[in-house]
């Protein structure tokens, strides 16, 4: 297998394992927020586990199809009680999934994978949209 190839597959099984646990992260979040944040964080993170299967679902998919087997393990998640930590630790997660994205929109352009291209242009602008209500979010006085 072409080294450019390998590379960007063993990014993308990266990508893939932050992804599941990213659905993990959310779920864990909704289930244990507590307290006046509960009935907004609740609804919160359950809204964001369904791009995040999403991802984790094309990813998978788009591994075994480029000839990689795809990983079935997350990243650990961390466990916090206190809201404005995960919010902190879904806005550092989102953060750096935006950055690997770019990555490995880089990488398949080398390639000449135009469909990759831009399904990971689209992953770009769910994961930027996440980043930017997770910023918003942690704005409020109660977080300061």
């Amino acid at each position: 297998m072409d080294k450019m190839l390998q590379e960007l597959i063993n990014g993308l099984n990266e990508d893939l394992a932050g992804e599941y646990t990213a659905v993990i992260q959310y779920n864990y979040y909704a289930t244990t927020v507590s307290g006046l944040n509960y009935q907004i964080l609740k609804p919160f993170f359950e809204a964001e586990i369904p791009d995040e299967l999403g991802h984790a679902a094309y990813l998978s998919e788009k591994i075994a199809n480029l000839g990689g087997e795809p990983v079935t393990a997350p990243v650990p998640v961390s466990k916090v009680a206190d809201a404005k930590a995960m919010l902190e630790n879904a806005r550092k997660a989102e953060a750096d999934t935006l950055e690997n994205y770019q990555i490995r929109r880089s990488q398949a352009q080398e390639l000449g994978m135009i469909e990759l291209v831009v399904k990971l242009e689209d992953m770009i602008a769910d994961e930027q949209n996440h980043l930017e209500k997770l910023t918003k979010t942690l704005k409020d006085p109660i977080f300061s």
